[in-house]
């Protein structure tokens, strides 16, 4: 089952919808679903109403970014490519993404709150004192306020390369500013893990409508577990409206890339979607 958050019109009003087979979307909102809060809290794998809900083509949506009021953090070195390259771009620290790779703690870090994220077909952000700006395609992990894993939607954790490899202290410059995190388009219930491991992601990124990088990995190479990341971020915390997680990524542009204002940005994972973004300079 598939929920998502949108738009209709020109109102500013964002309603709940279930995401129909047949790409279409059923309105939650006139049978009193107005959050997806509690319908994630409850572990809700199917939907079933006597109301005739309304049924909206997907071209009458706009959809939003599939959060309410969960915080965003994010995994990193969970891949060997991502350790790989974390460890060449470092000038100061390389060994410590080497150490965390093998280390039975997670590299977790606070990405972003619920309100600055993007959403699909919105901008996200590159940093304009920033030289080296790349997406990073993630899978992210829905959990509720007892940390289960409740579901996954598709990420980008945006990150400025060069100011994190310039020393470690500036995680939260490289990785936390206006438009650095896109979710979206709606959140998959339901998946197991074996499952959700069989899937692959796929990046695409154009300029002036030519593809300029592409590439995808499969979920499988994730090196931790969803159990693992889930219980250490919710160790000594308290989500009472629950968190997004992102799990980390196993695609790394070449260092000669930068992302330009203008790029278009498509991740797809093939068990939920496509989360497409523009890039603008912030």
């Amino acid at each position: 089952m598939r929920l998502c958050r949108f738009k209709t019109g020109n109102s500013d009003e964002v309603r709940v919808g279930l995401i129909n087979n047949n790409l279409e979307v059923r309105d939650l909102t006139p049978a009193g679903i107005t959050q997806l809060g509690p319908l994630l809290e409850s572990g809700i794998t199917r939907f079933e109403t006597r109301e005739a809900l309304p049924r909206l083509p997907f071209s009458a949506v706009q959809f939003c970014a599939p959060v309410e009021q969960q915080e965003i953090w994010a995994a990193g070195v969970t891949y060997l490519r991502s350790k790989t390259a974390r460890m060449e771009e470092s000038n100061f620290s390389a060994t410590a993404y080497d150490k965390v790779y093998a280390a039975e703690r997670p590299e977790l870090f606070f990405k972003s709150m619920p309100d600055k994220v993007v959403g699909p077909g919105d901008a996200v952000g590159i940093r304009r004192d920033a030289r080296w700006n790349v997406p990073e395609p993630e899978l992210a992990l829905v959990l509720n306020s007892k940390g289960r894993v409740v579901g996954c939607t598709i990420g980008n954790d945006m990150s400025a390369r060069d100011i994190e490899g310039e020393n470690l202290l500036y995680l939260p410059q490289a990785k936390i500013y206006s438009r650095s995190c896109a979710l979206g388009p709606w959140i998959e219930l339901g998946a197991d893990e074996a499952a959700v491991r069989q899937w692959t992601v796929r990046l695409a990124i154009r300029r002036n409508s030519s593809a300029v990088f592409q590439a995808e990995t499969p979920l499988g190479r994730m090196k931790r577990s969803f159990a693992e990341l889930a219980g250490f971020l919710f160790r000594s915390q308290d989500f009472p409206h629950g968190a997004v997680l992102l799990t980390g990524t196993g695609i790394v542009p070449p260092d000669s890339f930068n992302l330009q204002a203008g790029d278009e940005i498509e991740i797809e994972i093939s068990g939920i979607g496509t989360l497409q973004n523009t890039v603008t300079e912030v």
